[in-house]
């Protein structure tokens, strides 16, 4: 009998293709290459993403785009566009609920099988050193209260990668050449993080 291959959308901005660095060294094409190196059968990822999205333009993206019924895994990454922009956290509270409510159907509503990133703290990158950089993590703090406990009500995965993501004020290898987007080196923890929570849930139903 032949092995089942897994299936995996990832959905998010910048920070799920990988800005600024080639596309399989995003953190959803590190993924699936650990998985497989763990002998786990994956697709590729299926990435719907795109720079500069907020979580309104992730949605309407998603509902004017041919996707497959069903994935196996589904991750969601999105929001600091959203802080970037000065927009409230009120309508992100709002579109964040509807892009899990998705991810779940995705996901044939298998909580353990969804995956919410937290958004990166982009305020200790070179990029916003003439910014208001407190004001940048309070608010990327913010934004992520809310969709933890999202995340929480709905129980699905949550993988928080915010702290790692300020590492780079002491290690500029951590980003990308624009400054303000994360190298494969960073990128690879977050793969790390989550191909270890996709590993755990494949393990659960054997």
């Amino acid at each position: 009998m032949s092995k089942h291959h897994f299936s995996y959308l990832a959905l998010g901005d910048s920070y799920t293709i990988g800005e600024g660095v080639p596309l399989h060294h995003c953190f959803p094409y590190q993924a699936v290459q650990l998985l497989r190196t763990h002998g786990q059968y994956f697709n590729a990822p299926e990435i719907v993403a795109k720079t500069g999205w907020t979580t309104a333009e992730l949605a309407e993206h998603i509902l004017h785009t041919k996707l497959n019924e069903q994935y196996d895994f589904v991750s969601l990454l999105v929001g600091v566009n959203n802080q970037y922009r000065g927009l409230n956290t009120i309508d992100y509270k709002n579109d964040f609920e509807f892009l899990l409510r998705k991810a779940l159907h995705f996901a044939a509503d298998k909580p353990q099988h969804v995956i919410v990133l937290s958004i990166p703290d982009w305020s200790v990158t070179p990029f916003a050193k003439d910014r208001k950089q407190k004001k940048i993590a309070d608010e990327i703090d913010a934004f992520n209260v809310i969709n933890q406990n999202i995340a929480a009500q709905y129980k699905v995965q949550y993988v928080n990668i915010t702290e790692s993501t300020r590492d780079v004020a002491d290690d500029e290898s951590l980003i990308a050449f624009d400054k303000l987007h994360y190298s494969s080196k960073e990128y690879a923890k977050w793969a790390r993080l989550v191909s270890y929570v996709i590993e755990k849930a494949i393990q659960a139903k054997q």
